[in-house]
């Protein structure tokens, strides 16, 4: 008789209509017995006393009763299950960026079938940020990037932060080149974005690597890939993507040039 329970009041509803059918059941039980004590005749009163007595008595009791038990399980149910979904909302849930943690972005990218595109980011010399602004401007600075990386992507692709200072993105059914090209551009927005600490403004770069992801391919494996051209990007300037390009053996051949980048994903 119990189950999920959407909000208090489909408690309230479901409790109605248990309550009745139990006091029916209540009710033809108690019949049943008054039949049985009349046919042994072991009736103390009239047979007409006794349905009188059954019929005014055992359904507005057997009501009242069930539908207070049920109400107040039901209602432990209902918490219980909201407590649960926070819960299990948390454990997935980065708290400093509201996005998606490693968890929850690795079971949603191998949920998704057939091809997709990763993009790794990494913002560009963090902690020369918490050094000389503290931690608090580190933390809005994290806000602040997963804040252009959702307005950017949008809700066609998933925006997830994966580690301190790192950030993916993964899109299944967009084409790759318009999803390197949403990439170029929430590089170049952040890198225009204002930040104010003290009295003083300044701004940070985010660096990228970008691969494709084959419907074969799992997650680890093609994280891999997209890691190495974030350390390529790194490695030659930051404030760049730079996208995978190498074969099925692992070597690359870095394409650090931020138009030579998006042209060969157009490509």
């Amino acid at each position: 008789m119990f189950g999920g329970f959407d909000s208090y009041r489909d408690v309230c509803r479901k409790s109605l209509w248990v309550s009745l059918k139990v006091s029916a059941l209540a009710y033809g039980l108690n019949l049943c017995a008054h039949f049985l004590l009349y046919g042994l005749n072991l009736m103390p009163y009239s047979m007409e006393k006794a349905l009188i007595i059954a019929t005014v008595l055992t359904p507005p009791i057997t009501f009242v009763l069930a539908i207070l038990a049920y109400i107040s399980v039901g209602f432990a149910i209902h918490d219980l299950g909201v407590s649960r979904a926070e819960l299990e909302r948390l454990s997935r849930t980065d708290t400093l960026s509201g996005l998606p943690n490693r968890r929850a972005f690795l079971e949603l990218f191998d949920r998704f079938e057939g091809e997709k595109a990763l993009l790794v980011f990494d913002i560009d010399r963090f902690k020369s940020v918490n050094d000389n602004y503290g931690h608090l401007v580190g933390d809005e600075v994290i806000i602040k990037v997963a804040n252009m990386l959702t307005t950017v992507f949008g809700d066609r692709c998933v925006c997830a932060r994966i580690g301190g200072e790192e950030f993916a993105v993964f899109c299944s059914g967009m084409a790759f080149a318009e999803f390197a090209v949403l990439g170029e551009s929430a590089r170049r927005s952040v890198a225009a974005m204002q930040i104010n600490a003290s009295g003083k403004t300044f701004s940070v770069t985010v660096s990228g690597g970008l691969t494709r992801a084959r419907p074969w391919q799992g997650f680890s494996e093609v994280f891999s890939r997209a890691d190495k051209s974030l350390y390529l990007a790194k490695s030659s300037g930051r404030n760049r993507i730079v996208l995978y390009s190498g074969g099925e053996d692992g070597k690359q051949e870095a394409r650090t040039d931020k138009a030579e980048m998006t042209e060969s994903a157009v490509a």
